[in-house]
């Protein structure tokens, strides 16, 4: 059976003029997200009414979730730090992470037990427990992008950008990883950020090829959605969390980043999934 296409067309355009979105999570009626470009973290209602959430003082990468308490966490990668964003909205130290790594760390997922998966240094995930012990859970991954853990904490779903690939890991119950295995080999396509819904199929976006792919395990496509310019991330969300948000921006490789910041072309799109988002972020 083929897999189903869609194009930019049958999305509709949530916002506009971002200099380079990344990171989207649901969170309390809103899609939380960070615009690398321009140092901001933005919350944007289902309208399209856009607040700026928490203006940072660091450069990408940036990315963020929520513990279970409600407070938010921003991964500062280029400082090798893990910030917690406090009642009165300040942002103290809640990790240290250099002692793992003096390279740039990138994603974060937290699971439903107040664990957080921070992914980067080189080529490693490390576990920031709930009481705020730093250590590393796995290492050798090929440029580590997205996380997704399952509904019932007993999984982690990684992108490896650059061995075309979703890998998996059981979680223990000290929030250990273990029996890496590939969940899916994704042919020709590169993944960044992904979520998980009700179907246990993970959506990735994917920047060179122009678009966000739905796959079940094993790696078969079900759903392709084609744009017009790099899809960075996706995240279910909205009601039931049966919207899909795509952050996409058009890419002119890593030497050009201050050129597409400069230029505004990141949009937010959304369009009707074929199942509700579950699991975390």
């Amino acid at each position: 059976m083929p897999s189903q296409q869609s194009s930019t067309t049958e999305a509709q355009i949530l916002l506009t003029g971002l200099a380079m979105g990344e990171s989207p999570r649901w969170h309390k009626d809103r899609l939380w997200f960070s615009d690398w470009g321009a140092q901001e973290i933005i919350a944007v209602d289902l309208d399209g009414n856009r607040e700026i959430a928490v203006r940072t003082t660091f450069d990408l990468p940036f990315c963020i979730d929520w513990l279970p308490d409600g407070r938010l966490l921003i991964v500062s990668g280029r400082e090798g730090l893990l910030l917690r964003q406090e009642p009165d909205g300040a942002l103290v130290p809640h990790a240290d992470l250099r002692g793992l790594s003096s390279g740039a760390w990138n994603e974060i997922v937290v699971d439903g037990r107040g664990n957080a998966y921070i992914n980067g240094g080189q080529g490693i995930i490390a576990l920031v427990g709930a009481e705020g012990v730093v250590r590393q859970v796995a290492d050798g991954i090929a440029f580590p992008n997205g996380m997704a853990v399952t509904p019932d904490n007993s999984t982690l779903i990684i992108a490896e950008s650059h061995a075309k690939r979703l890998t998996a890991f059981d979680i223990g119950t000290d929030g250990s990883l273990a029996k890496r295995r590939v969940w899916a080999d994704l042919g020709d396509g590169v993944p960044d950020g992904i979520c998980l819904d009700r179907d246990n199929a993970i959506w990735y976006g994917d920047v060179p090829n122009k678009r966000c792919v739905r796959v079940r395990q094993a790696g078969e496509v079900l759903q392709t959605i084609n744009l017009d310019r790099g899809c960075f991330a996706c995240m279910l969300g909205g009601p039931g969390k049966s919207t899909l948000f795509l952050i996409a921006t058009e890419w002119r490789g890593m030497q050009k980043i201050p050129e597409v910041a400069q230029a505004r072309t990141g949009q937010v799109l959304a369009i009707a999934a074929p199942a509700p988002g579950v699991g975390w972020p």
